[in-house]
């Protein structure tokens, strides 16, 4: 399942969120190990509102939110997602 998280980040610069979400890297790679199936896929930063969504595909809610929870970034919500690619619509 695909999920997105949504969080905020008041004050922070794009290169002091950059090195935060790499830490999203390490915790979904250490969930791995556990056997939990997780990937982090990126992030997309709205400077002018403070805000980033970063994308997840998981087994679980719960596996992400634990994910962002050891990077100590803040989680607004956590929302099961459906990616709808680029191309034809017929």
């Amino acid at each position: 399942m695909d999920f997105v998280v949504e969080r905020y980040v008041p004050g922070l610069s794009e290169p002091e969120l950059r090195a935060a979400l790499a830490g999203l890297e390490a915790a979904a790679a250490r969930l791995r190990r556990e056997g939990v199936d997780i990937h982090y896929l990126g992030s997309t930063f709205l400077p002018s509102d403070e805000a980033c969504f970063s994308n997840f595909e998981a087994s679980s809610a719960e596996a992400v939110a634990r994910a962002n929870d050891w990077t100590g970034l803040p989680t607004a919500r956590v929302h099961e997602a459906i990616q709808l690619p680029a191309g034809p619509t017929r």
